[in-house]
């Protein structure tokens, strides 16, 4: 944990004090950064990987990047609430080797931490709460110029209320076992430091001493999955954040992946996310 906490490198794109009225009411949200809310009062859902929980007043949630989720209210509801997005570049990220739970109850003195962090944040809460209007290039490039432009010590003492917040999540948290094959470790470990690159089995197959056909079985076992399928997800997951970031076409985050065939990109985008490429970017406000 000590390494990865060295690693750790968050970036604050929002923060604020939401107050609703039966407006918060949104599926199918899924983001690069991650998000940990406050709830003040008031009654609202959340449902994550298909799984239900009622927002209660004095908890702290908290949704790891890539997480399906919806949101949902019908009364007056509030909550502070803030997006961070994790810029280090380990291979495996802290959400890679722990599963947290969504929620935990607070600290007394957790929400005395968020007014703190919004006082010394004041310009990142949010305009609109539809994720489709901060899901978007302008919106998410400017989030990390202004994290960029804070001082160095707005930027410690951030990371550090972060830190907190987040701990009694990590307290509570399950290690992870990737995998229980040092094999399979090796090869996911291969996998996420040549996103970028094509990826064959048999690159994948000499990185772990084994034949292409004992390494498709390994896979099976550990991760319910062929090496072709993890590799596609690990890819589809970085184009998320590539079309995010807007510097890039679909084909030319398609090519930057290493996918030589733009249909089959598309393919995989649509198998993994339930959409195509152009609507995530329309329905991300990522209009070209």
């Amino acid at each position: 944990m000590i390494e990865q906490l060295d690693t750790f490198s968050p970036v604050l794109l929002n923060a604020g004090l939401a107050i609703h009225n039966g407006d918060w009411n949104y599926t199918n949200i899924s983001n690069p950064f991650f998000r940990l809310y406050l709830v003040l009062e008031g009654e609202a859902s959340l449902t994550v990987k298909g799984k239900s929980y009622s927002l209660l007043h004095g908890h702290l949630y908290l949704i790891p990047p890539y997480t399906l989720h919806d949101d949902g209210c019908s009364g007056p509801f509030s909550l502070y609430y803030m997006h961070v997005y994790d810029n280090s570049k380990q291979a495996l990220s802290l959400f890679d080797q722990y599963e947290c739970p969504v929620s935990v109850p607070a600290e007394p003195f957790a929400i005395e931490l968020f007014k703190r962090l919004l006082t010394i944040n004041n310009d990142m809460a949010l305009q609109q709460y539809d994720p489709k209007s901060y899901t978007n290039e302008a919106s998410f490039r400017s989030s990390l110029i202004r994290s960029d432009q804070k001082s160095i010590g707005t930027q410690l003492e951030t990371k550090g209320i972060l830190l907190q917040l987040m701990a009694p999540f990590f307290g509570r948290a399950r290690t992870v076992a990737i995998c229980d094959d040092t094999r399979v470790l090796r090869a996911v470990q291969y996998i996420r430091e040549h996103l970028y690159s094509k990826i064959s089995l048999n690159d994948l197959a000499e990185q772990c001493n084994v034949s292409k056909d004992h390494l498709i079985r390994l896979f099976r076992i550990e991760l319910n999955c062929t090496p072709v399928v993890y590799i596609n997800k690990k890819k589809i997951e970085r184009a998320q954040l590539m079309l995010l970031q807007g510097n890039k076409t679909i084909k030319e985050v398609a090519y930057a992946l290493a996918f030589d065939n733009i249909s089959y990109f598309n393919k995989q985008f649509k198998r993994i996310l339930g959409k195509t490429p152009t609507l995530y970017i329309k329905e991300s406000s990522l209009i070209r």
